[in-house]
């Protein structure tokens, strides 16, 4: 975690701004640790007063004495703990809506980022925060004070106490430099292990069709192996400890007692002095003890406190700019060039595009040459390496999405559904409006079939739309897509999955949009779906090999390959 003179990062201050949860605590705990106190007064009036006198009365009321002060001891410990668990709820209540929105764009940028793990991580930090480990660092400074009355007990009493609390440090220390390497490596091995299988195991249908399981599950162990490995290692250090310092602990009970009988003995305490003084120790090392039982805790804590800290550092805050007009559909692209998120080598290279608002576009070429690359970045979905998208003349990528949202249509290649029904998927999960819901699925041409479904619209989808079949998925996307008549809509081989009636359909949508003056990009490979569009942009290696008209782009096409391509095709297409 940070240290006092490191610069205060937003995790920090969030931790930070708890300081009174803790301040709280620790008064709590000056209280707690004095009542800690009683039973040994306790025993020590029942050895030297009571015994003594024989007295009931008198061993009544200390009893009762130390029942109140019992009972208020477990109240405040109560309240401190019911405190804490305030604090972690007002950390989670203060991260939640940066840590979400941080794992999202780690998940952007980074392909295949295990956004489960991101999330944990705060669970685990606030775990830590309301567990009994935090009590072990708000108890260690009373362990010196305990220490303190023992040595006015009796010198040798507090000489064995503090020869143990001296042992305990040194195993704690010894349990950090054994283990923590060795769990923090753990921990990062269990991820990649889990990660790996998650996003495997995505692909079920393929890995069930052509036998690969075996081979899949062997590449997991390895890396789960690793993880066990590294954990039973960190756990066999950490156990070896435990069991010493659990002899030392128990050994050293027993040796203040024979001490203190030798001090009996020869009539230097009273036989109530020992016994306060076996309870005492207990006390001032309890701490300790408490933190060699939870410092695997705390190392991982630790470790979700850097994972975090790294992941909030690197997607800091987005500040909301202000409010632009609702864009036309007027599209620009400025020397653009864009790469796959966390890599440097461009795919796209200094392309150059301009469309008026109403203009249907459609990009070609062959497979690789960038035409998905230049579908995410005119949606701002991938941050260019240089250059600008300009909506309007405003730069996408710096636009308020949640702003911008509503007036863009993106249809992935890879169809993606979320768990829900089929209404909140068209309306991308706002306000329910049937008048909108009906009217997108209608343009997408799947109205009626959303009506055979068997509740309707109402229907649920489930995961990713696993109920559903390609087309299906493929047409309830392009309605969501469709929803409340977008300025731009980039549609990524949207007729992928389509039967004839679909395509009909996809035609038909992109011909109403132009008449109400928005702008489509379509990325295909089907030649059919260009009879809708006006201009033509033809990408090869991911620079633009020619753009226009598209009649003219096409006639330039039939030329360059007249030896090989059908007589007419343009003809047709047209």
């Amino acid at each position: 975690m940070a240290t006092p003179n490191s610069p205060r990062t937003e995790l920090h201050s969030a931790i930070w701004s708890l300081k009174r949860y803790f301040i709280g605590a620790g008064i709590f705990s000056f209280f707690i640790n004095l009542l800690y106190l009683v039973p040994s007064l306790y025993m020590l009036q029942v050895y030297d007063r009571v015994l003594a006198s024989r007295s009931e009365s008198t061993l009544w009321m200390l009893t009762i004495i130390l029942a109140v002060l019992l009972i208020m001891m477990a109240a405040i410990e109560w309240v401190r703990s019911r405190l804490l668990v305030q604090a972690g709820l007002k950390l989670d209540n203060d991260l939640k809506d940066r840590v979400f929105t941080a794992t999202f764009r780690n998940g952007l940028r980074y392909s295949g980022a295990n956004a489960g793990q991101t999330l944990q991580d705060v669970v685990q930090i606030r775990q830590f925060l309301t567990g009994n480990g935090l009590f072990a660092f708000f108890d260690a400074p009373w362990a010196p004070i305990f220490l303190i009355v023992l040595f006015l007990l009796h010198p040798v009493l507090g000489l064995v106490a503090l020869i143990g609390a001296v042992i305990s440090v040194f195993l704690t220390w010894l349990t950090e430099k054994m283990t923590a390497d060795t769990l923090k490596e753990a921990n990062t091995a269990a991820i990649g292990a889990n990660q790996y299988a998650t996003n495997t195991l995505r692909n079920a249908e393929v890995i069930e069709a052509m036998g690969m399981l075996p081979s899949v599950q062997e590449r997991w162990y390895k890396r789960h192996k690793r993880m066990l490995g590294l954990q039973a290692l960190a756990s066999n250090r950490a156990g070896t400890i435990s069991s010493i310092s659990k002899f030392v602990s128990m050994f050293q009970q027993s040796l203040i007692l024979g001490f203190g009988a030798l001090l009996v003995i020869d009539g230097k305490i009273t036989p109530g002095t020992m016994i306060a003084g076996s309870i005492l120790m207990g006390r001032a090392l309890a701490p300790i003890q408490l933190a060699i039982g939870t410092w695997k805790g705390l190392v991982s804590a630790r470790s979700s406190y850097e994972r975090l800290n790294k992941v909030l550092d690197a997607f800091p805050h987005r500040p909301r700019n202000m409010t632009l007009p609702a864009p036309k559909g007027n599209l620009v692209a400025e020397n653009l060039m864009a790469a796959a998120p966390g890599q440097q080598v461009p795919i796209l290279r200094g392309v150059n595009l301009s469309f008026t608002a109403g203009t249907i576009v459609g990009v070609i070429g062959p497979s690789g040459c960038g035409k998905s690359t230049l579908a995410r970045a005119l949606v701002g979905v991938w941050t260019p390496l240089a250059g600008k998208v300009r909506l309007d003349g405003a730069d996408v990528h710096n636009w308020n999405k949640d702003e911008l949202g509503p007036f863009m249509g993106y249809l992935p290649q890879d169809i993606e559904l979320f768990d829900g029904t089929v209404a909140e998927n068209i309306a991308r999960f706002g306000s329910l409006d049937p008048e909108k819901i009906i009217a997108a699925a209608q343009m997408a041409g799947v109205h009626d079939m959303i009506l055979r479904f068997p509740q309707g619209y109402d229907t649920p989808i489930g995961i990713g739309g696993g109920v559903l079949s390609g087309g299906q998925r493929q047409r309830i996307a392009l309605a969501r897509a469709l929803y409340d008549i977008p300025s731009l809509v980039v549609l990524d081989e949207p007729n992928s999955n389509l039967d004839d009636q679909g395509e009909a359909a996809l035609v038909q949508a992109v011909r109403t949009l132009k008449t109400r003056g928005k702008t489509v990009v379509i990325v295909t490979h089907r030649m059919s779906i260009l009879q809708a569009v006006d201009h033509l942009v033809v990408m090869r290696d991911g620079v633009v090999q020619g753009q226009g008209p598209r009649d003219e782009v096409l006639r330039a096409i039939q030329q360059q390959n007249a030896p090989t391509a059908p007589a007419g095709a343009a003809a047709r297409i047209a």
